[in-house]
């Protein structure tokens, strides 16, 4: 009986590192599937805003999603984003950003992904940054934050411009 359990062991400790490395080839390549699935999604959301699409373009977001815009009063959940847009949408001139570069990141649950990006907008230069998740079967942005890149050099000035913009501000939030 020891025998049989022994060599049971023996032959299970040959088996199993096989099986291992196929588990995790697999999980490389489901990363890599959500990878291209994201992918796909962000670009959509981004060309819908190009087309000035308002539908495929609200589709591509989560029913609780939050945007982030340039401006520092600019944080809208999805109600409020369909009503600042929907102007800009109507008008057949919503914004249009072609990506630069985007870096992506999946948790290892692989309904949650996370990326930033640059893009060439109206603006120059932005990041953006979100967070996306798979919703019934399908891939939405539940978060995007947008920021007008500002060189290293520029900071100074954009500072100066900027200064009573922020002190008032900053004067309402210490208000509250």
């Amino acid at each position: 009986m020891k025998k049989l359990a022994l060599l049971s062991l023996i032959l299970m400790g040959f088996l199993i590192p096989p099986g291992l490395n196929a588990q995790v080839k697999n999980t490389e390549e489901n990363i890599n599937a959500v990878k291209r699935q994201v992918n796909k999604t962000i670009g959509k959301w981004h060309k819908a805003a190009s087309e000035a699409n308002f539908e495929n373009y609200f589709k591509l977001m989560t029913d609780d999603a939050i945007f982030i815009g340039t401006d520092p009063t600019e944080k809208w959940n999805l109600p409020e984003f369909k009503k600042f847009s929907r102007p800009y949408f109507e008008s057949g001139k919503a914004w249009s950003f072609s990506t630069l570069n985007r870096d992506l990141y999946v948790h290892e649950n692989l309904r949650v992904a996370w990326f930033d990006e640059l893009l060439d907008t109206q603006m120059g230069i932005c990041r953006g940054s979100g967070v996306v998740m798979k919703e019934k079967g399908k891939w939405k942005i539940h978060h995007y934050v947008l920021s007008i890149a500002i060189p290293n050099e520029n900071v100074d000035e954009i500072t100066k411009i900027k200064k009573e913009f922020d002190q008032d501000l900053i004067s309402k939030f210490k208000k509250n």
